[in-house]
C-alpha cells in the first residue's frame, strides 16, 4: 500500500487525487482497495482538521440560523424567553443565554440544548 503521511499541501493534494478514484468506483468491503480508501480518508480528515479547522458555531449563531430558517423574529424570541429587552440583548450579543432561557428555547423550538450552551475556548497543548 503506497500510503504516506500528509505533512503539507502537496501531500494533501496527492491524497485527494488518490482517493478520488474510489468515489466513482467504490471498492468492495474487505478488499485491499477498501482498506486503502479508509486509510486515505482518515489521513485526509486528520490533516483537514489540523490545517483547515471549522470553528464551532456559537449559541448566538445557532439561534440566528434557526430563527432565519424558520421565519422567526426577535419578537418571537421575546415571547419564548419572556422579555423583549432580554431578547434584544441576546440578539445583539450583549447577553448570554441563561439556563432557563436555553430550556425555554429547547422546549419551544426543539433546538438541542447542547447547541445553545457556549463551549469554552480550549488551547491545544503543543
Amino acid at each position: 500500500m503506497d500510503i504516506r503521511p500528509i505533512r503539507d499541501d502537496a501531500d494533501y493534494e496527492w491524497a485527494l487525487k488518490e482517493i478520488e478514484q474510489y468515489f466513482n468506483h467504490e471498492p468492495a468491503h474487505g478488499t485491499p482497495d477498501a482498506d486503502r480508501f479508509d486509510v486515505l480518508a482518515v489521513l485526509i480528515g486528520a490533516y483537514e482538521g489540523r490545517v483547515y479547522p471549522i470553528p464551532s458555531a456559537s449559541p448566538l449563531d445557532v439561534l440566528r440560523f434557526h430563527m432565519d430558517q424558520n421565519g422567526l423574529t426577535q419578537a418571537d424570541l421575546a415571547r419564548v424567553i419572556g422579555s423583549r429587552s432580554r431578547a434584544s440583548e441576546i440578539m445583539s450579543g450583549g447577553r448570554s443565554l441563561s439556563l432557563a432561557m436555553i430550556a425555554s428555547i429547547r422546549n419551544a423550538w426543539k433546538i438541542p440544548a447542547d447547541l445553545l450552551v457556549p463551549v469554552p475556548d480550549t488551547v491545544a497543548a503543543e
